[in-house]
């Protein structure tokens, strides 16, 4: 007999994903709070509806998602009107913009260009504020580095008329 020929069925793995209990499992897992990463506010926290989280989650993760790749330190991103428009003023923009470009750079980014941007964890201080733990991985950019380099920062959401505003605090 072949060593490689196995009984019928053995050797099988069978996984059935399960969208609607994955989908679920993934809104309680963001509901959650106070994970460790975040830290607390002086207010506290507030749990919010498991829909609340995965809708804010969905479009943090989209804004964020957009953001590898792109390189912070040239005016095409700088004019780009789908990242302005995650803020509610003009200046807000420019904080944000200028506080990432520099942290960028500070953290050896090379071509101030993450190639990887995720959610680490978020927080409700209210229904209506929430603070994003988000980690920056790319290239390393200093001489004879071949790793990668990354970058941790804590970002500020609002909620205002319905909508999810970036909204960072004045540097």
């Amino acid at each position: 007999m072949n060593g490689s020929a196995r009984a019928s069925g053995a050797g099988r793995r069978r996984s059935r994903i399960r969208p609607p209990l994955l989908l679920l499992a993934l809104a309680g897992a963001f509901a959650c709070a106070g994970r460790g990463a975040v830290p607390v506010p002086p207010g506290g926290s507030v749990t919010v509806a498991p829909a609340a989280s995965l809708a804010f989650y969905l479009h943090a993760n989209a804004f964020y998602g957009g953001l590898a790749q792109r390189r912070f330190n040239t005016l095409e991103t700088y004019n780009d009107p789908l990242l302005r428009e995650q803020f509610r003023t003009e200046n807000q923009f420019f904080d944000y913009y200028a506080d990432l470009a520099q942290s960028l750079d500070d953290a050896d980014f090379e071509r101030a260009r993450p190639i990887d941007v995720a959610i680490q964890d978020f927080l409700f201080e209210s229904p209506s504020l929430v603070h994003v733990q988000v980690r920056f991985v790319g290239e390393d950019d200093r001489p004879l580095r071949p790793n990668k380099t990354s970058l941790r920062r804590l970002d500020r959401w609002e909620r205002v008329d319905g909508r999810w505003w970036l909204a960072p605090e004045k540097l």
